[in-house]
């Protein structure tokens, strides 16, 4: 079986019975390791200390006094979100509920960081026993800004970071440990090359194709089913389609931010002009295979996924749309 994705930590954590992830003394000492949480020679006493026990007993409880003594007000932040994010964490029998909890309550103070990595190592549990290249490629828009290109009639995705060059410190300490390259080429995964993508998962260095009608809004549309399925317990079924208009939006989902202010206005107004249909990437159907499942008012309906790129070529998927959009009972598939 494949492995990849070493860098989100995956191998550090435990499984429940029901599949979920259990938070571990290693995968906390994980965030100790960042760089805005080591303390710089000319940090306080305090700040060393609690570093020092939080490396021994990451569970360690930390009182709200504790923070306020650090005499800088930057690290007194960072920790602050650090001990707040840990708790989530710690609450929760699992890190798929500990994130679906999150993102319904409000993401808050939250560092978008911590909230990616968590989608990461969740998305790497979704995905395990995946035997398909593309599928996974995919579902790296879950957590990576793409920057979109046009190339010989081809809408290619690449890794943001990746390809300007911007990505000069590690996103996890891990990566600095796997010894991955800051230089990457860049190649569009295909049916040729793909086996080369689990030897090279965590350099985030292959292009994906998302032209209408390829493999790629198909191997997205199968990342999302899983993502789907593992963090919500819901099976469904997703199909990409070609055209925008005339869809019967009775529910839709934006998948980022641009996609939500194009649904909103194809739902009040019933159309939207070319500049706005050029910025979409990809629409999907979704539909449940247990109608038990949905809400009385959109049954027999399908529900539109939309995904659009920003007026710079980015994308900036949000997978939590996903758990808090969707027209569902909460059923947690892992809590």
């Amino acid at each position: 079986m494949n492995d990849f994705w070493l860098s989100c930590g995956h191998h550090l954590l435990d499984r429940d019975e029901g599949g979920g992830l259990k938070v571990t003394d290693e995968f906390l000492k994980l965030y100790l390791a960042r760089p805005e949480l080591i303390p710089p020679p000319e940090a306080c006493a305090v700040e060393k200390t609690l570093h020092a026990a939080l490396l021994a007993d990451p569970r360690m409880p930390v009182a709200a006094s504790d923070i306020a003594a650090i005499a800088d007000a930057d690290a007194r932040e960072n920790w602050q979100m650090l001990v707040d994010f840990r708790d989530q964490l710690l609450r929760h029998k699992t890190l798929e509920a500990a994130y679906a909890d999150l993102v319904r309550r409000g993401l808050g103070h939250t560092p978008p960081l911590f909230v990616n990595q968590l989608a990461h190592v969740i998305l790497r549990n979704a995905l395990d026993g995946v035997t398909d290249a593309h599928v996974v490629r995919a579902a790296e828009l879950f957590f990576r800004t793409q920057r979109v290109t046009m190339h010989e009639n081809s809408l290619l995705a690449a890794d943001e970071e990746t390809i300007g060059g911007v990505n000069t410190s590690p996103v996890t300490p891990l990566v600095s440990m796997l010894g991955i390259p800051a230089e990457a080429q860049i190649d569009v995964i295909n049916d040729s090359n793909a086996e080369s993508y689990w030897e090279r998962s965590d350099r985030f260095d292959m292009a994906l194709d998302l032209t209408g009608g390829r493999a790629g809004l198909v191997a997205l549309a199968e990342a999302m089913r899983r993502w789907i399925a593992h963090v919500l317990g819901v099976e469904v079924t997703i199909e990409p389609l070609t055209e925008l208009r005339d869809a019967p939006l009775s529910w839709y989902v934006g998948l980022d931010a641009d996609a939500t202010r194009i649904g909103d206005r194809l739902w009040k107004e019933g159309d939207i002009d070319e500049a706005a249909m050029s910025k979409v990437i990809g629409l999907f159907a979704l539909t449940f295979r247990d109608p038990s499942v949905v809400l009385d008012k959109v049954k027999g309906e399908p529900v539109y996924l939309i995904l659009a790129m920003t007026d710079d070529k980015t994308i900036r998927l949000k997978p939590q749309n996903l758990v808090t959009g969707l027209p569902i009972r909460h059923l947690e598939a892992v809590s």
